[in-house]
C-alpha cells in the first residue's frame, strides 16, 4: 500500500482523497535542514505516536508509541549519532519537542526520509501530523484529525509514502 501526495494539497490512499498540507516552500528533490521543503521521493513510514492524555489509543496496524515529556527528535546535523532520531531531551542535544502544548503532534508519524545512515544537513523531523487551518508547515506533511485517524486505519507498517 502507498500514500500518494500528488500535490502540495492532496494526498490520497486507496480510495480515500484527502486535503493536505505541505511545506511552506513546497515539496522539493533537494531537501535542506531548516528550508521549510518537503522531500520528494518514495520512503517508508515509522511508528505512530500519540499523547495519550489527549486521545485515547487509536485504532491501527502500525506500531503505537506514547508521547512522554522527555521525548525529542534530533534536529541536529553537526551529531550524526542521533541525528534525526528519537531522543531522550538533554542540554547537549539539539532536537524538536515532541511534547507540545499545541495540537500539532498528537498523532505524528515520522517519514523515514534521510533516516537510515542520515547524511549531515539533509533535513529531519519529516513527520506526517495534524493542522487545523492547512496553513504550510516547515517540511511536515499535515491533516486534519479525522482525515488522519481514517489515514491510520487503512496502512500498516508497510506502507510506503510517495511524494511528487
Amino acid at each position: 500500500m502507498t500514500i500518494y501526495v500528488k500535490n502540495k494539497y492532496t494526498l490520497q490512499v486507496d480510495a480515500f482523497t484527502f486535503k493536505c498540507c505541505v511545506g511552506r516552500n513546497g515539496i522539493s528533490k533537494n531537501k535542506v535542514e531548516g528550508d521549510k521543503k518537503t522531500p520528494s521521493g518514495i520512503y517508508h513510514i515509522e511508528n505512530l505516536y500519540y499523547r495519550k492524555d489527549k486521545i485515547k489509543k487509536p485504532f491501527t496496524r502500525l506500531k503505537c508509541i506514547e508521547i512522554k515529556k522527555n521525548m525529542g527528535w534530533s534536529n541536529d546535523p553537526n551529531n550524526l549519532k542521533t541525528y534525526n532520531k528519537l531522543v531522550k531531551i538533554k542540554k547537549n542535544i539539539k532536537c524538536e519537542k515532541i511534547y507540545r502544548r499545541d495540537y500539532k503532534y498528537d498523532l505524528f508519524i515520522p517519514i523515514k526520509y534521510n533516516f537510515n545512515k542520515p547524511k549531515k544537513s539533509k533535513g529531519s523531523c519529516i513527520f506526517i501530523h495534524l493542522t487545523k487551518s492547512y496553513k504550510p508547515t516547515a517540511g511536515c506533511i499535515a491533516l486534519k484529525k479525522k482525515d488522519f485517524l481514517i489515514l491510520i486505519k487503512i496502512i500498516n507498517q508497510k506502507t510506503k509514502i510517495k511524494i511528487s
